[in-house]
């Protein structure tokens, strides 16, 4: 009978020049030979006893001892070696390494590979990845699954964008409005101070103190003294106040989303983080991950300096919930997702059970992205012939969709403790209001710091500085010269409108005049010039009397 491919083919040939493939006597023969050697591996199978080796590795493998004292295989992978056993009439016996390793150790029986290479088991019922020097040592079947190995670490109390107030924008753009602020103001005054030189129209330039203080006042929404006319000023004067508005919206808008939404920013979300911020993390011993970091060939092998810090540990473990605590102490547990999941279940049910909240049953996360991906299968001797005959079957296996299947038929259909965890309310903590805290405290040890700065300065500095002149006793016109002394960019002085002028004389033997039926004093000005004030009218409180 001829194949699929040979079917193709044929059909090919057929509307060319070729004849029908299963015509062809050649073909015929080799497609009767390959069945025949089929029939004689089931028939040789028949019966057999088989050593069958696997190592702790839930869900897709573990081993139980029965009431004899035998090994009995459990997981996914017994399942599919059941399916085997029940296809091909043979019996095994379940062989596990010494020290539960994918590979390594001193001696081959401490790994599963190890097991496999040196043909102390018919083959290994573990999903072992496919790796290039795992290739030179055995036979793999057909892929059985892409194995995922992702980051589980602790869940934050806070999102890793930092507190509330600092939240809306990230690092770089925070520095960059730092340095809009503190160069802005010098680029006023160089500015100013070069177009009063070239454009000579009476304005004065802008001195590098108001400067600043309109740039940091106009940072917070406030006004200022400064009356520009040049349109030059002008400009630069509204260029920073529509930056300032913008941001302000930008601003304005992403803290309200962050503080109402509850997603969280992890701290770790790639291997590339682990390196950079040298965040301790640890895996399983003699697994795939140990071997992977420390091959020069693999994309992640810059992780291998941290192994010879001590922030990359891999130790030998039972089970994965020995890694608890060290995964609560801080450090990331890298681990297949499968036992990832697992693992987080179990510990939100065994939380359940407890009584703890809802809230606080989630204490782990596992970062968004993945820490590296492989292929897996069966792994059989290099000269062993299980491999094709078992693959006819895996294959029909995998492509039904069972294998899928009983890899997540004891979780739930949902994402076990996902980083968004959905919460309808978000209450503001003190870790929200931190910076707010800290931008008080910072200002007013700047204001003390600047208040001592002045004393000294005033006190030892300039008092040393300025020459000492002789006391003498201020005449009467000294005391009074602060009346009209004051500076014109700023409001007139309320005594310089309703105050007393000395530039007009008012006594007793001044006369009053009536024009056009209102009364009018009529007084002699300091320049010899005669003005005349009106009486008893609204308009007269606008003059200066010396009464």
């Amino acid at each position: 009978m001829a194949t699929g491919i040979e079917l193709i083919i044929s059909s090919i040939c057929n509307v060319t020049f070729c004849q029908p493939v299963y015509d062809n006597p050649l073909l015929e023969k080799q497609a009767s030979s390959s069945i025949d050697q089929y029939r004689d591996l089931i028939k040789e199978i028949n019966g057999k006893h088989l050593k069958i080796g696997t190592y702790n590795n839930r869900p897709i493998s573990w081993v139980e001892r029965g009431e004899d004292g035998a090994l009995i295989g459990r997981g996914v992978s017994f399942v599919l070696v059941d399916i085997l056993q029940k296809r091909f009439n043979f019996t095994y016996e379940v062989v596990v390494p010494e020290k539960n390793f994918e590979i390594g150790g001193t001696k081959p029986e401490d790994s599963l590979i190890g097991l496999v290479n040196n043909s102390l088991v018919d083959m290994a019922a573990a999903f072992i990845p496919k790796l290039t020097r795992f290739h030179e040592m055995v036979r793999f079947s057909y892929d059985l699954d892409e194995g995922v190995w992702v980051m589980m670490l602790s869940r934050p109390k806070e999102s890793a964008a930092g507190s509330g107030l600092l939240a809306p924008f990230n690092n770089a753009v925070w520095y960059l409005i730092l340095v809009a602020v503190l160069s802005y103001g010098p680029c006023i005054t160089l500015l100013t101070k070069l177009r009063s030189k070239l454009v000579p129209d009476g304005e004065k330039y802008i001195p590098m103190s108001p400067s600043f203080w309109f740039v940091y006042g106009a940072f917070i929404k406030q006004g200022t003294n400064l009356a520009p006319e040049a349109n030059t000023t002008r400009v630069l004067f509204t260029t920073w106040w529509i930056f300032i508005i913008l941001l302000s919206a930008f601003y304005t808008a992403n803290l309200t989303a962050f503080l109402t939404l509850s997603k969280f920013t992890l701290d770790i979300e790639s291997p590339q983080d682990l390196f950079k911020k040298n965040t301790r993390w640890v895996s399983a011993e003699g697994g795939a991950v140990q071997y992977v970091v420390s091959s020069p060939n693999e994309d992640i092998y810059y992780l291998s300096r941290m192994i010879a810090t001590g922030r990359a540990e891999f130790r030998s473990m039972n089970s994965l919930y020995e890694f608890l605590p060290l995964v609560s102490g801080g450090a990331v547990l890298v681990e297949e997702r499968i036992g990832i999941d697992e693992l987080m279940y179990g510990d939100y049910q065994q939380k359940a059970r407890e009584g703890v909240a809802e809230a606080e049953r989630c204490t782990y996360v596992v970062a968004p992205n993945l820490f590296m991906s492989k292929l897996r299968g069966f792994a059989y001797p290099k000269n062993s012939q299980l491999a094709p005959l078992f693959d006819t079957v895996l294959t029909y296996v995998l492509q039904a969709g069972i294998v899928d299947y009983l890899e997540h038929r004891d979780l739930p259909s949902t994402k076990i403790c996902p980083l968004d965890l959905q919460s309808k309310d978000r209450q503001l903590l003190n870790s929200d209001l931190y910076m707010t805290y800290m931008i008080m405290v910072t200002g007013l040890s700047a204001a003390v710091a600047v208040f001592i700065g002045e004393i000294m300065i005033k006190r030892y500095v300039i008092k040393d500085s300025k020459p000492k002149k002789p006391k003498r006793k201020k005449t009467k016109y000294e005391k009074n010269r602060h009346i009209n002394s004051y500076d014109d960019t700023r409001p007139p002085p309320y005594d310089s409108i309703f105050g007393r002028s000395p530039k007009i004389k008012v006594n007793d033997t001044t006369k009053t005049k009536i024009i056009n039926g209102r009364e009018y004093l009529v007084i002699d000005a300091a320049n010899g010039d005669t003005r005349l004030i009106p009486l008893r009218t609204p308009s007269a409180f606008l003059f200066r009397l010396d009464r």
